[in-house]
Formats: structure tokens, sequence, C-alpha cells
């Protein structure tokens, strides 16, 4: 997943401090105890954007004053029918989609049947991107009471960023991928340092071969071999590689290296069930905080020790597909599964792809994607690790 950002827009992005924890954290709290009117703010929130642009328009945005409104006035869409709507985008006429111009562009390749989506990202986008990032690790010092682990260094796994164009044409903007613009937001205001530096990480270039992740490693490695590591993160697969990396050429794990408190891990299911043995094998009794994350943005991560997240429900409005009907994601009963459909500053009532698992309000597991396969998959991921739908 790369990303083409503005680079004044992220260095202009939200600055917390250790102070500041419950004051960044209490609007997530607060939602949680009234999901109702959290997502009702949210919605209304959202049609004022909506409403300034001509998709908006056209589904009279202005006119929506509540859920059932909404689902009426605006279809559940997937990737395939907004891509009408954000081609104009790319060539620079934003006003059909968005109510600004675009700040920035996630692009990913797709894989088996799934095209590559363009997601644009406006300033009010990325704003929620950076408080959805933090708040794992916010959270996680807030109920362990470690501040110390923001005085440390972030091992920073990055792939490189770099200078591209969303769409040809005279612009050029920076870009790199969805896990650097991740970190780099949530990291932006939090005393933590990050090694290596994402300018460092440049200089090797943007190539995808296993010599060109090697390379990366080996910096990451030697940058960070001498230094308090108290924070590691990023997407599953990188994690599980570097570990597999360092054992292959030092015959260590990160385990026998660093003492890692936590680490933040994203881009996989099973992440807290099917793999965090392998964590912990490479990294050592780390306490595991999931972040669920997409091209679309930051919609939940983990609080506590429960093994599940808790959708951001302040930031975005969420509904889902079940047997029964559309509902909102806050009204399944434990146990109960559905399509996520997911509305954000840009897309309204965009169709993600995931399937999202129910337990004890107000946590949820995504389990996979949408086909009929997952459940079952899941269901024997939960047996074979003996897990049972616990948290």
């Amino acid at each position: 997943m790369t990303h083409i950002y503005n680079e004044n827009a992220l260095d202009n992005s939200i600055s917390l401090h250790t102070g500041d924890l419950m004051e960044a954290l209490s609007s997530w709290q607060m939602a949680i105890m009234d999901p109702v009117g959290a997502q009702q703010k949210v919605l209304e929130a959202l049609l004022k954007i909506y409403e300034g642009t001509e998709y908006g328009r056209q589904h009279h945005a202005g006119q929506v004053k509540d859920a059932e409104e909404y689902r009426e006035a605006f279809p559940a869409m997937a990737y395939s029918d907004y891509s009408p709507l954000i081609q104009p985008a790319l060539q620079g006429d934003h006003g059909l989609l968005l109510s600004e111009a675009p700040v920035g562009w996630t692009m990913t390749r797709g894989s088996g049947k799934n095209q590559g989506r363009s997601i644009p990202y406006t300033r009010f986008d990325l704003d929620r991107w950076a408080s959805a990032t933090q708040r794992s690790i916010l959270s996680y010092v807030e109920h362990s009471g470690r501040e110390d682990i923001l005085d440390g260094v972030f091992l920073n796994l990055s792939f490189p960023s770099g200078k591209g164009k969303a769409n040809p044409g005279p612009r050029e903007t920076a870009c790199g991928p969805g896990a650097a613009l991740s970190t780099r937001l949530a990291l932006s205001g939090l005393p933590i340092g990050s090694l290596p530096d994402q300018a460092e990480i440049d200089t090797l270039g943007g190539g995808k071969s296993d010599r060109d992740w090697e390379a990366r490693f080996e910096l990451a490695f030697q940058k960070c071999k001498n230094q308090n590591v108290t924070l590691a993160g990023g997407l599953a697969s990188v994690m599980l590689d570097f570990g597999a990396y360092l054992h292959r050429k030092y015959k260590v794990y990160p385990k026998d290296v660093w003492k890692i408190p936590v680490l933040i891990v994203e881009g996989m299911p099973g992440i807290n069930t099917r793999i965090a043995s392998v964590l912990h094998a490479m990294y050592g009794p780390a306490a595991i905080r999931e972040v669920y994350s997409a091209a679309e943005g930051v919609f939940g991560q983990q609080m506590d020790e429960r093994r599940a997240w808790i959708p951001n429900i302040d930031l975005y409005y969420f509904e889902v597909e079940t047997r029964s009907g559309i509902i909102g994601m806050h009204d399944m009963h434990p146990g109960e599964i559905g399509s996520l459909i997911v509305s954000t500053p840009v897309l309204p009532r965009y169709k993600i792809g995931d399937l999202i698992a129910a337990f004890q309000p107000p946590y949820f597991r995504c389990i996979g994607r949408t086909s009929q396969w997952t459940t079952l998959r899941y269901a024997w991921d939960e047996l074979s690790t003996l897990n049972f739908g616990r948290l």
C-alpha cells in the first residue's frame, strides 16, 4: 500500500504530550459509553462534509437527519462503484467527491481478483488518521502507567518514502507506504524517537525484493542494536520477516537484543490469536496491541488486554450487512458476523470488503475479507488455537 501525501499536511498533524493523555483519549472513551449518541454526532458531521460535494448534493445530504434516512439517500457502494467518482480527483477536479482538495493519496496494488485502489485523503481525513493511530500507544501508557516507553526508541521497519505522482501530470508530491505514514502520524506529537530515520530508509530505494528488505532490516538493526527500544510496530508480516532475518543472519531474535514492552501490530487477521505465539517467540513477552486499519482509514485499535479492538466510533460511521439486513455495528450481538460498511470524510457508505465479528460490547475483530470461506477459516483458526472466541 503506497501513500502519496503532502509533506506540510504531515508536519502540521496533531501534537500530544504525556500530560494530555486523558484529554487525548477522552473523546473515544466517552463515545464508547454512548455509541448511539456518538454515531449520530459523527453522521451529522459527515453529512455537512458531503453537502460540500457534488455527489453529496445529488443525494440530498443536507436533508438527511438520521441513520434510516441516510441509508435511503446514499447507496452502499464498493470501490468499483466509487472509481468513476475518484478518477476526476486524480486529474485535479476534486469537487465531485471531495469537499476540499486532497492532500494525499493511498495507492494499493490489489491481489488476486481484487483490483488496486486509489484513495484520496483530505486534511480533515488525515487528522482522524493521526488521532486514531496514537490511541493504541496512549491507551497502553494509560492502562499500564508506563510513560517511560515514550522516552525510548521506536523500531522503524517502514518501507521507503520518496517522490511520486498520483497520476501523470505536472504535480509531484512525496510518497511512501501506508505503514510509514501511519507510524509518522502516530509519533508526530509524542516524545518517543524513531530509528532508522525515514530519510535513511529512503536512501536504500523502493525495491521490494528479498535483498531490498534485507538491506532495510540490516539498517534497522545497526541503528537500534544499542538503543533502548521500547516500542516496535507495523505490518505483522514485516515484523515476522524482521525476526526471521535476525535469526538467519545473527542467530538471535529481537527478544535477545531488546526487552520491548509493547508491539503495535496491524495488517492481518488473527494477530492476537493465530500469530501471537510467533510474535512472542520472536519479540518476547511484549504486550500486543492490534490496530485495525486499511487504505481508507484507521478504524479501531486494542484498548486493553482483551484480544479485540474497539472501533473509533467518534471518528467514523459504521454499519454492517448481516443476514438480517443492514444495522449499526454497535447493534450487533455477540457472535454475530457482518460485512463492514464504513463512512469516512471521503467515502459515504463504503463497502470495504471486510467481515467483522462482534464480541461483548464494545469489542470486535476483523476476521478476513468478505467471502463464503472466511467464516469457515475463522472457525478453524479458533479451533486449532483452542481460542473458541475468548477475549
